[in-house]
C-alpha cells in the first residue's frame, strides 16, 4: 500500500518519485516521502506537529466538557436549564459560522501555500479570549453572561479554524509509513495534556479544604477563593498559558509549506474560485464526498456518545461531582492509550479498516452500555451484593461494568478521531489538501445538532434516558454502512 501511494503522489505532483519511500543519493539516504510526495519532516518536526494537540486540546477537556461549561451553566447563569440552552445556542452559532467559512479559508491557504501564519492568527485570538474567562464571576458578575458567551463562541471558531490548518500540515510532514501513528500520538498527547491539567486543578485548587487528605495542600494554591468559584474560573487562564507555551515547538520546528508568491487579495480570489470549481466537479471527487458524508454521520454518533455518556451515567447511577471528575480523568487516560493503539492499527491495516473497527466497535459497546443499570446487567436482573472494594467510587458490579465499558468506548472513539483525519489525508488531492480539510471541518459541524436532537426526541418519546442514549446506535450504524463503500485511494485534482 505504501508503494502504491508513493507512485500516486508522484503523478499528482507531476514529478517522478521512485516507488521506494526512501530515495538514495550517493551514500546519503534521503528522508522518507510524505503523502504529499515531498520529503517528510524529521522526527523533531512531525513530533512538534503532534504537540500542538497537547497545546490545544486541554481547552476542550477543561473548559468545554468538565469544568468551565458546567460552572457557567449552573453558577454564572444560575439556572442549569437556561445555562444549557444558552450554551446550545452559542455552539450552534459557532458551528454555523465554521461550516460556512472553513472550506473557503482552506482553499485560500492552499493558494498561499503556508499554514503557520494562519495558526498563529488563531492562537493569538484564542489565548486572550480564554484568559478572559477568569472574569466570568458567579451570578452574572464580572464581565457578565453574554460577553462570556461571546468569548466561548470566539474560541470555538478559532479552535476549529486552527484545526483546519493544523490537519492540513499532516500529509506533508508525516512519513507515509507513520502517518497513522503520528495522528494517533497527537490525539494521545491532547488527552494526556488535559488529564494532567485536570489532576493539577483538583490537587491545587478544587480539593484543598474540602477533604481531609494528608497529601493535599491545606488551602488552594495562590490564595484562590473557592467561595467565589475561582477554582472553576482558573481553567481559562491556565489553558490559555498552556496553549501559548506549547504552540512554540510547532512554530519553531515543524516545516511549513512554501509561499507561492500570491498577494493576500489574489489568494482570496483564487481560493474562492477553487471552492466553486470543486463544487462543480463534485462527481470527480465522489469518493471523497462519500467519505465526508459518512464521517459526518458517524462523527455525530461518536461525539454524542462522549457528550451523553456522562449524563447517562450520572442519571442512571447518581454519580456526584467528585465521581464524575474521577470518571473523566481515567477516561481521558484511556482515550490517550486508544489514540496510540489506533495510530498503529491505521499504519498496519489502513485508515478504512481502522475506522470500520472503531465505528463498529463503538456501536456494539453502546448497545452493551444501555443494558447496564443498577438493578440490571445485560437485561438480566441483578439483586445486588457487597461492595467490590472499600473506595466509594464505582464499587457496585453494574457501576464497575459501565465504567469498564466506557474505557473501551474512549479507546475506540479516539481511534476513530485519529483515523478519520488520516483517511482524508490519504484520499484527498495533495494540491487541495487544506481546502478538503476545510470541508472536513464542515462535515464535523454541519449536522452537529443531529445527535442531541435524536437523544432528546427518543428520551421524550419513550420517557427513557436509556432509549435516548441508545438512539445513537442509528447514526453509528448508518455511518458504518456508508464507510464500507468508500475506497482508500488518493484522488487527483480535477482539470
Amino acid at each position: 500500500m505504501h508503494t502504491r501511494l508513493a507512485i500516486e503522489v508522484s503523478i499528482v505532483s507531476n514529478t517522478f518519485i521512485p516507488a521506494n519511500p526512501r530515495r538514495q543519493l550517493g551514500r546519503e539516504t534521503m528522508t522518507e516521502l510524505s503523502l504529499a510526495g515531498t520529503p517528510a519532516a524529521r522526527p523533531a518536526g512531525y513530533l512538534s506537529w503532534a504537540l500542538f494537540e497537547w497545546a490545544r486540546n486541554p481547552y476542550v477537556i477543561l473548559v468545554t466538557i468538565y469544568i468551565f461549561a458546567p460552572y457557567f451553566s449552573t453558577t454564572v447563569v444560575g439556572d442549569a436549564v437556561r445555562g444549557q440552552s444558552l450554551l446550545g445556542y452559542a455552539n450552534s452559532l459557532s458551528g454555523a459560522l465554521i461550516a460556512i467559512l472553513a472550506p473557503f479559508l482552506g482553499a485560500i491557504a492552499d493558494k498561499n501555500g503556508r499554514r503557520k501564519p494562519w495558526i498563529i492568527c488563531f492562537v493569538v485570538v484564542m489565548v486572550p479570549a480564554s484568559f478572559m474567562m477568569w472574569f466570568a464571576e458567579p451570578s452574572g458578575g464580572g464581565i457578565g453572561i453574554y460577553p462570556t458567551l461571546a468569548l466561548i463562541i470566539v474560541v470555538a471558531i478559532a479552535f476549529e479554524f486552527s484545526a483546519v490548518f493544523h490537519n492540513a500540515m499532516l500529509p506533508s510532514v508525516a512519513p507515509i509509513s507513520k502517518v497513522g501513528m503520528i495522528s494517533g500520538i497527537a490525539l494521545s498527547l491532547g488527552n494526556i495534556g488535559g488529564l494532567l491539567l485536570m489532576i493539577f486543578v483538583l490537587y491545587a485548587f478544587a480539593l484543598p479544604g474540602t477533604v481531609d487528605w494528608s497529601f493535599l495542600p491545606d488551602a488552594p494554591w495562590f490564595g484562590l477563593d473557592q467561595s467565589a468559584s475561582e477554582q472553576d474560573r482558573i481553567v481559562g487562564p491556565l489553558t490559555s498559558l498552556w496553549m501559548l507555551i506549547f504552540t512554540l515547538p510547532l512554530l519553531l520546528l515543524t516545516p511549513d509549506g512554501r509561499s507561492r508568491g500570491l498577494s493576500s487579495s489574489a489568494a482570496i480570489r483564487q481560493g474562492l474560485a477553487d471552492v466553486l470549481q470543486t463544487l462543480r466537479h463534485l462527481r470527480h471527487y465522489s469518493n471523497v464526498a462519500l467519505y465526508l458524508i459518512a464521517r459526518m454521520v458517524f462523527n455525530d454518533g461518536m461525539v454524542g456518545v462522549l457528550i451523553f455518556g456522562g449524563v447517562y451515567a450520572a442519571g442512571t447511577f447518581g454519580w456526584d461531582t467528585t465521581t464524575m471528575l474521577l470518571f473523566g480523568i481515567i477516561t481521558s487516560f484511556s482515550a490517550a492509550i486508544g489514540a496510540v493503539i489506533g495510530g498503529r492499527l491505521d499504519d498496519v491495516l489502513g485508515s478504512k479498516i481502522a475506522l470500520l473497527v472503531s465505528v463498529g466497535g463503538t456501536a456494539l459497546l453502546l448497545a452493551v452500555a444501555v443494558t447496564i443499570q443498577p438493578e440490571r446487567i445485560l437485561f438480566m436482573d441483578y439483586h445486588g451484593g457487597p461492595p467490590l472494594w472499600s473506595l466509594p467510587y464505582f464499587n457496585t458490579l453494574p457501576e464497575a461494568l459501565y465504567f469498564a465499558n466506557t474505557q473501551l468506548f474512549a479507546m475506540f472513539i479516539t481511534v476513530g478521531f485519529a483515523s478519520a483525519r488520516t483517511m482524508l489525508a490519504r484520499i484527498a488531492p495533495p494540491t487541495m489538501i487544506t481546502q478538503f480539510f476545510g470541508l472536513y471541518a464542515l462535515s464535523g459541524t454541519a449536522t452537529a445538532f443531529l445527535a442531541p436532537l435524536m437523544v432528546g426526541a427518543f428520551t421524550a418519546g419513550f420517557q427513557s434516558q436509556r432509549a435516548g442514549f441508545a438512539s445513537l446506535v442509528i447514526l453509528l450504524s448508518v455511518g458504518f454502512v456508508m464507510l464500507i463503500f468508500v475506497r482508500e485511494e488518493q484522488a487527483s485534482a480535477a482539470t
